[in-house]
């Protein structure tokens, strides 16, 4: 016997699929009803010049960081570039002038402690006073999220707190990696370029010495065929991009790397929709 369905309890949407009440109901109102329905109205309306693609791929990734959970995005720790508590400021600076970040995360003894993080304005200012001071004299206090914190919900904490960088702990209290306000938003508008990016001339390939390579995503797949003397060539993708999607099957992320042969590639820009930089080492 059929239980009758009451106008008090709504069909259940965790069902995988929706209900004849539900199709009809989304027929008549025309409202979206989930994620998916609202992502197809927003490309249809791309489609009848409504909305441009930007447009379109922007609102796209805001919908995807309210999905997303910061252990999806952050830079794991064995990749964080580090600062010892008790290093001279002096002693440094050839990190720092190396990697040209604007924030470093302090550890004591090893990567899995952080006690704080150093501000390059502040190393600035604090080294022409007094070159005797140690890191830990200087270093401002780290902010400390969780890996299941959503992405949404930390955005919205650093701009409250006015803090540009998080260490991601371990459900132990270890470090687990680092995230910051810019891989965030890049998760939205795209890669985000800045003065110290080394991807800006036009060429598709810059070389670093003879055996290491910074390679634009973009490159045609022939002409790095050509540049590197390999056989990647393919009528399933375009680009040297397309190929590391292709061979990984699936979208790599900022620092993930593996080896071809006598080729090492790691993905160095890259957001959760595309590839930008590699790095390439013939090894």
């Amino acid at each position: 016997m059929n239980t009758p369905i009451s106008e008090d309890q709504p069909p259940s949407r965790h069902s995988p699929q929706k209900s004849w009440v539900e199709k009809i109901s989304h027929l008549l109102t025309g409202e979206p009803q989930d994620i998916e329905d609202l992502l197809e109205i927003l490309r249809e309306a791309r489609e009848n010049h409504l909305l441009d693609t930007d447009a379109l791929l922007m609102i796209e990734g805001v919908l995807q960081v309210t999905q997303m959970r910061v252990r999806d995005i952050m830079i794991p720790r064995v990749q964080m570039v580090v600062l010892p508590k008790d290093a001279p400021i002096e002693s440094i600076f050839p990190l720092v002038i190396e990697f040209c970040h604007s924030r470093y995360p302090v550890i004591e003894e090893d990567r899995s402690n952080i006690v704080g993080i150093l501000l390059a304005k502040d190393l600035l200012s604090h080294v022409l006073q007094n070159k005797a001071l140690t890191v830990e004299q200087i270093m401002r206090p780290a902010c400390f999220v969780p890996e299941s914190k959503r992405l949404n919900v930390l955005l919205k904490e650093l701009r409250t707190k006015g803090n540009h960088m998080a260490i991601v702990v371990d459900e132990y209290g270890q470090t687990a990696g680092l995230v910051t306000i810019e891989d965030l938003l890049e998760q939205i508008v795209g890669e985000i370029e800045d003065e110290h990016d080394e991807y800006e001339d036009e060429n598709y390939v810059i070389e670093k010495n003879a055996h290491e390579f910074m390679v634009k995503a973009l490159m045609p797949i022939e002409e790095f065929d050509i540049y590197f003397s390999t056989q990647f060539t393919s009528d399933e993708f375009d680009t040297i991009g397309g190929f590391i999607v292709s061979h990984l099957e699936h979208m790599p992320k900022k620092g993930e790397s593996f080896e071809i042969n006598t080729l090492r590639f790691q993905i160095i820009q890259a957001d959760s929709r595309r590839l930008h930089l590699i790095k390439l080492k013939i090894l």
